[in-house]
Order: structure tokens, then C-alpha cells, then sequence
């Protein structure tokens, strides 16, 4: 074999050599792989009218996993050399014990390419992006006179990985990312309130960093932050309220998307455990999680594993139809991998994880959804919010939302926060909307304490009976 699929690394050792050891790694394991990683990232901001961060990272390494069973051996290292796969080899050996495992089947393989190879943070040089920056926040700035604040950042990556696996199979993917985010602050009479907006994808930063593209978005946080502005105290009380779509999709992907996938299920902590095949969701309702959009942010090619992305039902009419699987969980379920296996960095082990979640449109105008409304919120925008994957029960605060009586919609509202749990939710889904749209690409999700990238989506949706905390009774 020749050595060149290692030539990005800095690396002494070539790939027979690497798979030798991995071989020695996962004698008599039913699983494992050895996962190279180069990864460089950028990061450039600008607040209250100065360059506030400018940092490059860059981090290469590897890590080699065995699997017995339900234990995994792991082990990484900054360093790619034989005495230092040597050393993971005998840390993985000790999942592996005695052996007596078969090596499970590696996955099949794909010519599919989601997105480009090239390098976004060579897209433009460090001055255009700095001035670019400046652009925005002086253009922020002449919007509106209560401007008094204005950040705006830049930020692109380029991560290699190569996946080797037991039986010599070598998987390589390229994956570019990149984002802007602008946030305005706002004040009038004493009172400051802020918005922001952006968006990105694995693309270059030649199409976000146009003007084009920022001056809507530097509008948007001003529009958003205006809004704020004029808010009242919300109510507090259980009642109906719409979702807007795209973004109110994180709502779906941490109120029931965890819940969805295969290791809590596996281990019966799921509050959708052993529902597999049962009606779970009202009717309408159909949720996937699609890896193969084409230049997302969720999207892979293939995941950590080198299982291809899929694009997995797993609602489908109300009905628990599948599971986010990695390979290993899969395995123990008795069910195929469904390309969900994904981890932070070489330095973490894989796990089910999501890629773009959303739900499916339906037939209903979302004014329709919105007449429908007695009293109730109307919540366009979301920022941070919890989840218990046991129970499913979650907390999100609105950043946009407004009151509607008789179907009218009112004055903005500050301070609701929504509270339910998601297999209630789920059933109390009265109306679909058919304006199903995604994220701007502006999602990270975390697990067990690893961050990836994640896309989500949905339509407006009507639910009723939801809590709602507020400042007001």
C-alpha cells in the first residue's frame, strides 16, 4: 500500500504500518478504527468599534478504538508515530480482554461529495476580513441612532480526517465550515436590549463576507433588537403557541431529538425507549434526520465512523419509526448503522449524534395557525434552553415572541419562557404549517460533553397547551 493517504499528517509511520497495529488493537473485538484528524480554525471579531479577538488554532492527531461488546477501549494522542499507536494499542487491548468477538462488517462505501474540499480560511485575507468587519459595524451603526453597541464575527474551519479500519478499508473527508454572526445593542430611554442574526455552512466565506449577504443580517439583529425594545412583560400561565419555522426547530432537536437517538434507547433512558412502531406524535407529523444536504452544516459525507450519512426517518405520520444509530449501538440493537456516528475531535469517541433534524411541512398557511389562536404566543425566535433526555421535560426562552388574542397578533413580549416535555409536545401538535425552512446554519449541539455542528428546521406549528414562564401572571 502506498503511504500517501498520510502524507497531510505529520507522521513517521505509513498506513501498513498503522493498519498492522490496529490490527493488533482489535484481535478478537467486534469493532474499532483508527481516526486521523488535521484541523485549523479561525476565529475574527469585532466589538464596540475594535478588533476584540483574532486567533488561529490549528491540532492534528489520532485516535484508535476497540469495542467488545457494550465497553470501549480508547485511546489518542497529538502524536502520530508507532510508539505512540503502540501505547494506544495496549490502552484499547484492555476493552478487548481475551478476545473472542467477531469483527462486525465495515461499512460500505460511497463516491458521494456533500461539499467542497477547499479551505475557507484561505477564501479571503486576514485585512479584507478585518475590513469587512469594520463595514458592518459602521454600517450598523448609521441604521438607527439608538445603536450603541455592535459586534460582528467571522469564523471558518478546514478538518481532514482518514478512517482506517480493521480490515484495510480507508475512508477520507474533507470538511469545510464557516459562519457570521452579527449582534446589535440597542438602548432608549435607560432601557438596552440586543438581537443578532447570521448564518453559515460548509462553504467558503467568499459568499457570506459579501455585502449582500451581511447587510440583511446586520438588519435583521437591528430589527430584532427593536422589538425587544418595545416589549412587554410576558405572561405566565399554560397556554396555545405557535412556533415560526427554521430556527424553533432547536426546540424539536433537543426536546425529542436526543431522545431519539440510539444509545439512550438502548440503555432504556429515553423517554421514547421500547415505543418503536407506536404512535408517539399527533397525526402530520414527520421528522428526519437528513446528513446528505448538500453543503449544511449538519451535513457529512461520511460519518467518524465511515458509515455514509443518511437521511433517516425517524417520525413518520405520528409513528416511531427509527433510531440515530453509530455502529456500536446499532449492533447491539440488531439494526443497521445509520451514518449518526460522530465525535468532537480525535481526542473523543464517537457516539449517536444528530445532523440536520427537522420536521416536514404540512398543508396549513401559518396565518391559519396563527388565526387560530385565542390567547396564546406567537415565538418567532429561541436562545438557550435545557432538556432532560429522561424525562424529555425542556425549558427554552424566547428571544422574539408576541401576544395574540383572537387570532390578532399583539405587542412583543420579553421574558416568556416555554416548558414542557417532548412526548407531550409531540401529541399536542394541532396544526402544520407549509413553510418548512432550516436554519441559517448557525447550530452546535452538545453531548456528554462533546460539541458538534448541527443543522435544524421545521414549519409553523400549532401546539396547544403548552406552559409558558413568564414576568406576568
Amino acid at each position: 500500500m502506498s503511504s500517501d493517504p498520510f502524507r497531510p499528517f505529520e507522521t513517521n509511520i505509513d498506513q501498513d504500518q498503522a493498519h498492522a497495529l490496529l490490527r493488533a488493537a482489535t484481535d478478537g473485538a467486534d469493532d474499532g478504527e483508527l481516526f486521523l484528524e488535521r484541523r485549523k480554525s479561525e476565529v475574527l471579531s469585532f466589538d464596540d468599534g475594535r478588533v476584540k479577538t483574532a486567533s488561529f488554532d490549528a491540532s492534528e492527531g489520532f485516535g484508535l478504538r476497540a469495542v467488545k461488546g457494550e465497553t470501549v477501549g480508547y485511546a489518542h494522542s497529538t502524536t502520530i508515530d508507532e510508539h505512540a499507536l503502540k501505547r494506544a494499542v495496549a490502552t484499547a487491548r484492555l476493552a478487548v480482554g481475551d478476545g473472542g468477538g467477531t469483527l462486525a462488517a465495515g461499512p460500505a462505501g460511497t463516491n458521494r461529495k456533500l461539499y467542497s474540499d477547499d479551505d475557507p480560511i484561505m477564501a479571503s485575507t486576514f485585512p479584507a476580513k478585518i475590513d469587512v468587519l469594520r463595514e458592518i459595524d459602521a454600517f450598523a451603526r448609521h441604521l438607527d441612532k439608538r445603536v450603541v453597541q455592535v459586534s460582528a464575527t467571522l469564523a471558518a474551519s478546514h478538518q481532514e480526517v482518514l478512517i482506517l479500519r480493521p480490515d484495510g478499508t480507508l475512508v477520507t473527508d474533507t470538511r469545510p465550515m464557516s459562519r457570521i454572526n452579527i449582534g446589535v445593542i440597542v438602548e432608549q430611554d435607560g432601557r438596552r436590549e440586543s438581537g443578532s442574526a447570521g448564518g453559515g455552512g460548509r462553504a467558503g466565506l467568499t459568499q457570506l463576507i459579501a455585502r449582500d449577504n451581511w447587510e440583511p443580517a446586520a438588519r435583521e439583529a437591528l430589527r430584532i433588537a427593536l422589538v425587544n425594545l418595545e416589549a412587554e412583560p410576558a405572561p405566565a400561565g399554560v397556554m396555545d403557541v405557535v412556533l415560526g419555522p427554521g430556527w424553533p426547530g432547536i426546540l424539536l432537536h433537543e426536546a425529542i431529538g436526543h431522545g431519539l437517538e440510539g444509545d439512550f434507547n438502548r440503555k432504556g433512558s429515553s423517554a421514547f425507549a421500547g415505543l418503536m412502531g407506536q404512535q408517539i406524535a399527533a397525526k402530520g407529523v414527520t421528522v428526519l434526520d437528513d446528513g446528505t444536504i448538500p453543503d449544511r452544516r449538519g451535513s457529512i459525507t461520511v460519518d467518524d465512523e465511515g458509515t455514509p450519512s443518511g437521511k433517516n426517518t425517524l417520525i413518520e405520520d405520528g409513528v416511531l419509526t427509527g433510531y440515530m444509530q453509530d455502529r456500536q449501538n446499532a449492533r447491539l440493537m440488531g439494526v443497521a448503522p445509520t451514518g449518526n456516528g460522530r465525535r468532537e475531535s480525535f481526542a473523543h469517541a464517537p457516539m449517536p449524534r444528530m445532523t440536520n433534524t427537522y420536521m416536514l411541512a404540512g398543508n396549513t398557511a401559518p396565518k391559519t395557525l396563527v388565526a387560530d389562536l385565542k390567547d396564546g404566543i406567537y415565538a418567532v425566535g429561541f436562545g438557550g434552553g435545557q432538556v432532560d433526555i429522561t424525562s424529555g421535560k425542556f425549558v427554552f426562552s424566547c428571544t422574539e415572541a408576541y401576544r395574540v388574542k383572537n387570532g390578532v397578533v399583539g405587542a412583543p413580549v420579553r421574558g416568556a419562557t416555554l416548558i414542557g416535555d417532548g412526548a407531550t409536545a409531540l401529541q399536542k401538535i394541532r396544526g402544520i404549517g407549509n413553510d418548512l425552512q432550516l436554519d441559517p446554519g448557525i447550530g452546535n449541539c452538545g453531548k456528554a460533553g462533546q460539541w458538534v455542528p448541527v443543522g435544524v428546521g421545521q414549519p409553523s406549528l400549532l401546539i396547544g397547551g403548552l406552559t409558558i414562564g413568564g414576568a406576568a401572571a
